[in-house]
């Protein structure tokens, strides 16, 4: 969480509230290779790529 808390105060520091959108992406991007490694919706998740 300490992460987070940091990121986002480079991000209000440094005027970057444009990489905030990129962030949220890799993480659900990465969370759904977190999920669908083994389970019943890999099937859906190929279909998109």
């Amino acid at each position: 969480m300490a992460f987070l808390i940091e990121l986002w105060q480079f991000l209000r520091a440094r005027k970057k509230y444009w990489l905030l959108p990129i962030f949220v992406m890799l993480v659900v991007f990465g969370g759904l290779i977190v999920l669908s490694q083994g389970s019943a919706i890999a099937p859906f998740i190929y279909t998109l790529f």
